[in-house]
């Protein structure tokens, strides 16, 4: 009677020593186990490519309206391109470049070694930079015609662009942003000078571009309102 007893008890003793092994080697396990997480993903574009705004008519007047003497003054236009990243041999595009104010600035900071794609989809104001440049002796600055949808860049070729007081008259935002895309190269900067309003009236929220450039898979990396005294217009820098 007393060996069976020994013996049973034995056996619980056998039986509890093998169930808290498994116990350990299943929590040993579990510890070793990744923990699942969700990974931060950049915005990506959206094949939904329309907008529910207005927009404002392109401006189709007299260019002496964009050499303002005070204008670089007042835009601290090296302070924004510094920021931009725009340097000696990098290449730049000046989208909705008007009389290429900004181009030729940025043809002379970039030197013989960069160069400017001046982007318009008005003929005459394309006619009117090609003259400038050759006037200026600005042999690194490349008109394009572009189109309301695509600024036809070269895919890869960019390393920074400048949408200079010209985003709001932009009719298809969304596509264009897709297709401006194609031609960054990786890391490149993309800044947005304009004017808080409503799209019909020379200017737009920036909440609105903001939106426009995350669905056209673009992020904000930083903003700034240096680049007038009034306060009123913002510099809104994005990446790709």
């Amino acid at each position: 009677m007393k060996k069976f007893v020994f013996d049973t008890v034995l056996l619980k003793l056998a039986f509890l020593l093998i169930f808290l092994t498994l116990s350990f080697s299943a929590c040993q396990t579990a510890s070793l186990s990744p923990i699942e997480t969700t990974p931060t993903v950049s915005p990506t574009a959206t094949p939904d490519n329309s907008i529910n705004r207005s927009t404002s008519e392109p401006y189709k007047g007299d260019l002496s309206i964009f050499e303002d003497a005070n204008r670089a003054k007042n835009l601290q236009i090296d302070r924004v391109m510094d920021i931009l990243k725009i340097s000696e041999g990098k290449t730049v595009a000046d989208i909705g470049a008007g009389s290429g104010w900004f181009t030729v600035r940025a043809a002379k900071r970039v030197g013989e070694k960069g160069k400017v794609f001046a982007v318009e989809i008005n003929q005459e104001y394309i006619n009117y930079i090609n003259n400038r440049a050759k006037k200026e002796n600005l042999s690194n600055i490349e008109t394009v015609l572009g189109t309301e949808d695509n600024p036809k860049l070269p895919e890869n070729a960019v390393d920074a662009v400048l949408i200079l007081k010209t985003y709001h008259e932009i009719a298809q935002p969304v596509k264009v942003l897709q297709n401006l895309r194609k031609s960054l190269k990786q890391g490149a900067f993309i800044g947005v000078i304009d004017r808080n309003g409503n799209g019909d009236d020379h200017g737009i929220a920036k909440e609105t571009v903001i939106d426009e450039f995350r669905r056209a898979g673009l992020s904000l990396v930083d903003q700034y309102d240096f680049v007038k005294p009034d306060g009123m217009d913002y510099f809104l820098v994005f990446r790709y």
